[in-house]
């Protein structure tokens, strides 16, 4: 199956990429929708042209077994928040009905600067509209992008958004472990979208409903980094709201670099997720583990705004479980190499550069599936399939025990890391090979 062509392909043409901010910058500043303002998509070869890259992104999954992302919600108002690792002069928001089995409706949404808590920044609210519209509704397995807002914001702040459910969803498209604190207005409570305050919102959640990525209108964008991966890129073991994840700090790295920010990092991390295999539901829907990384890569890395690079990590759930490709037998190591292997084709294939992670240091892996791992990183470092490799799993092994995780960063678990091995991983990342050509 051909994969899925990435957003905002350009070609290098200066007039036609001066004229699109001409026309975007009216647009903006008329309030018109987003399909007036981006058909004419060039790429500049002047590096201080604007344009859209992924400011922030999670990975959606099924919904659970119970709870909210069981029952969906009917007349709430969702406030979310999440956190930029890219700035600009206007935002974009996707939301999507992906695992939705009726449609799903949009009855107001706002966009803001956060203050504390739920409170947003006074001053910073806008209206979000879709295709011109306040309201618009998303069928079910579809998704909605909406008109650009003008709206200020810097790399590493966090943005509110907050949606207003008036009709019962049904069961809901989320991401379960957001390692966020979000919030939830009183059941029948109504539109509360346009609250500067945070008083109406009485529940909390660390879980993101239906709201899949934020894109950036960036002064000097080059790209988006998608970080691809399982519950140690989804943020593991750090603290809730600490924004300590290896892309959180990565993100930084590339903020700080002299010149200006270039690109940008998206989390498509979820937590038990497989190559392979679905891993389904954990519990009772505390946690859901996703569809196998094969099956979400075109959606959830492909398919990106301005995707330039994506990172893979993944491969310890599938070794963890021990579960081959045809259900009942167990895994194989050229089983697992060649579902990596699938993955980079199809990022070079879309014309993404591809970066293999190698499989972090696992203490729960049986001795089989230790040897396993080291037959994958060994193709990982040096089977060529990966444009560079990022030897996670060199940064933070013992030196005497590669087969654990160096105790200075262990989380506890022996298996994800703590937040100094999240700093770790950021550095490993070689910030030279991001954003090339």
């Amino acid at each position: 199956m051909n994969a899925p062509a990435r957003r905002e392909r350009h070609a290098p043409v200066r007039a036609l990429a001066a004229l699109v901010a001409l026309v975007l910058a009216a647009a903006l500043a008329h309030g018109l929708p987003a399909t007036a303002a981006e058909k004419p998509k060039a790429e500049s070869a002047d590096a201080r042209s604007p344009h859209w890259v992924g400011g922030w992104g999670t990975a959606m999954t099924p919904p659970g077994s119970s709870g909210y992302s069981a029952t969906g919600f009917a007349d709430r108002t969702l406030r979310m928040v999440e956190r930029l690792s890219a700035g600009g002069s206007a935002v974009r928001l996707r939301l999507s009905n992906a695992y939705g089995t009726s449609p799903l409706d949009l009855g107001a949404v706002t966009v803001a600067r956060r203050a504390k808590g739920a409170a947003v920044e006074p001053g910073s609210g806008r209206v979000v509209r879709f295709g011109g519209q306040r309201a618009t509704t998303v069928p079910a397995g579809a998704e909605a992008v909406s008109d650009p807002v003008p709206l200020a914001t810097r790399a590493d702040t966090d943005l509110v958004v907050s949606v207003h459910l008036p009709t019962a969803t049904g069961p809901t498209t989320w991401h379960p472990w957001a390692k966020q604190t979000n919030y939830l207005s009183g059941a029948g409570a109504g539109d509360h979208t346009g609250d500067v305050s945070g008083s109406a919102f009485g529940e909390q959640t660390t879980s993101w409903f239906f709201l899949d990525g934020v894109d950036v209108l960036a002064p000097r964008a080059k790209g988006t980094v998608v970080a691809f991966g399982d519950s140690i890129t989804e943020g593991g073991v750090t603290a809730n709201d600490s924004n300590r994840r290896w892309t959180d700090e990565l993100g930084r790295r590339l903020a700080a670099r002299p010149g200006g920010q270039r690109l940008s990092v998206v989390n498509k991390g979820i937590g038990g997720n497989r190559v392979l295999t679905d891993a389904g539901t954990q519990g009772q829907g505390n946690r859901n583990l996703g569809n196998s990384a094969e099956s979400r890569f075109g959606r959830d890395a492909l398919a990106q705004t301005r995707v330039s690079d994506i990172i893979v990590l993944e491969g310890t759930n599938d070794l963890g479980s021990d579960a081959g490709v045809h259900p009942g037998t167990p895994l194989t190591a050229a089983q697992l190499i060649a579902g990596l292997d699938r993955l980079a084709r199809r990022a070079h294939a879309a014309g993404a550069r591809v970066h293999g992670g190698t499989i972090t240091p696992n203490g729960k892996l049986t001795a089989r599936g230790e040897r396993m791992r080291e037959d994958v990183n060994r193709w990982i470092r040096n089977g060529g399939a990966f444009d560079t490799v990022v030897d996670f799993d060199a940064a933070l092994r013992d030196p005497a025990d590669p087969h654990r995780m160096l105790p200075a960063y262990d989380g506890g678990d022996t298996v994800h890391p703590n937040d100094a091995g999240l700093r770790v991983m950021a550095r490993t990342v070689e910030l030279s090979a991001l954003g090339r050509g």
